[in-house]
């Protein structure tokens, strides 16, 4: 159950940054649904692979680098779908980092 609520309320917010971000357009409610399920399979399976690719790169910036991996995966699911589209590297960043307030935020809500 829990599952389940955390995927509803991050889809709500996601929709939520889509009407308040310049740059980044999302479809409906049922798209941020998808949205947020892509994005878990693209953390799930890409990430550790652009993490272990980029790491020395990551140790030389501090850290910073993970931030573009970031972004990368939001392009990525801006490639799979096509109600999703982020317009450049920083309102991608910017989606990114608010996304990522918004999954601390649910976690906080319903663990």
């Amino acid at each position: 159950m829990g599952f389940i609520l955390k995927i509803v309320l991050t889809a709500g917010l996601v929709y939520g940054l889509s009407m308040v971000l310049p740059g980044v357009a999302l479809g409906s409610f049922g798209s941020a649904i998808i949205l947020v399920l892509v994005l878990g399979v693209l953390n799930a399976v890409v990430k550790p692979i652009l993490k272990i690719l980029g790491f020395p790169i990551t140790v030389l910036t501090l850290g910073l680098f993970l931030l573009v991996i970031n972004v990368i995966i939001v392009k990525l699911a801006d490639f799979l779908m096509t109600s999703f589209d982020v317009h450049g590297f920083l309102n991608a960043l910017i989606f990114s980092l608010a996304l990522s307030v918004v999954n601390a935020l649910v976690d906080l809500v319903v663990d």
